[in-house]
This record gives structure tokens, sequence and C-alpha cells, in this order.
């Protein structure tokens, strides 16, 4: 299976923005963890608080910034392409969490980007019972990419 990425970026500041080939690398590792067996491309939008915050307002009714949004394609049954949607991703709000996390930019990016493509495929964690599934799918995927657990302090 294959991953590939469309990286859009909407922010000057670039520093700590991994390239295509990390953000394959991780979204591989979180679809072979959900257990995905097919080709899949997505894209990942880097943006700003302003254009996160709209997003997140329009589409979830939630008025504030947040780290990251997944928006699913969902492809026609008549039509057969490996597109699995968008992540959009707030620099701004993923470099705070980090510091205060503790973390390398690196690792919680990494973890935005295996959360979001789960996300895609269909799971979710808003129930308890649905969490129970996700995070250690997360977790699985993180560590094959050398990551420790993201929810060592319960962070998401």
């Amino acid at each position: 299976m294959k991953a590939e990425v469309d990286l859009q970026i909407a922010i000057d500041e670039r520093e700590g923005i991994p390239d295509e080939a990390t953000l394959e690398r991780w979204a591989e590792a979180a679809l072979e963890a959900g257990g995905r067996e097919e080709d899949a491309e997505l894209t990942v939008r880097v943006v700003s608080e302003d254009e996160i915050h709209a997003l997140n307002r329009d589409y979830r009714h939630v008025d504030r910034p947040t780290n990251i949004l997944s928006f699913p394609f969902e492809c026609p049954p008549e039509v057969s392409l490996p597109l699995i949607g968008d992540l959009v991703i707030c620099m701004s709000v993923l470099r705070r969490e980090a510091l205060e996390q503790h973390k390398t930019l690196d690792e919680h990016f990494a973890h935005l980007v295996v959360h979001g493509c789960l996300h895609l495929i269909g799971y979710d964690h808003i129930e308890p019972a649905d969490a129970a599934v996700m995070e250690p799918l997360e977790v699985k995927a993180l560590s094959a990419l050398g990551y420790d657990n993201p929810y060592r302090d319960d962070e998401i």
C-alpha cells in the first residue's frame, strides 16, 4: 500500500513543516494500522489560525482554532479513485501544543497526521468505545515510526 500526499502550504513560516515523503511515510503507517490495503491519495494543507478557525466554525460549528481537521472524501460507488480526503493542520496551534506537551514538533506533527488519516478512513474517538479502537491504532502506527505513545499524558 502506497500513500501519495499533495502538500499545500498556505502560511509564510515553513520551518518545521515536513516534506511530502515524510508525510507519505506517516500516512502509510496510519493507513496500514487502520487496515487499509489499497493505495491512497490525500491532501495535507498547512494553514493559519484564521483559516482553520473559519473551517472549524463553518464545518464543525466550533468557534475557535483547532490543531487539525479531517475532511473524508466520499467517492460515488461507480467511480474508483484512491482519494481519501484532506487534512488541514494549523501550524501555530501544533507548535503551541508541542511545547505544552513537551514533545518535539516532528513527534506532534506525526501524531496529528496519523490521527487525521485514521479519521479519513472512518475511525472516530467521540464515544469511549470508538476511542478504545482508534487510540491503539494511533499508538501502533506511531510506534512503527519510532515515536512514543501520544496518550501517555492523555492530551487529545
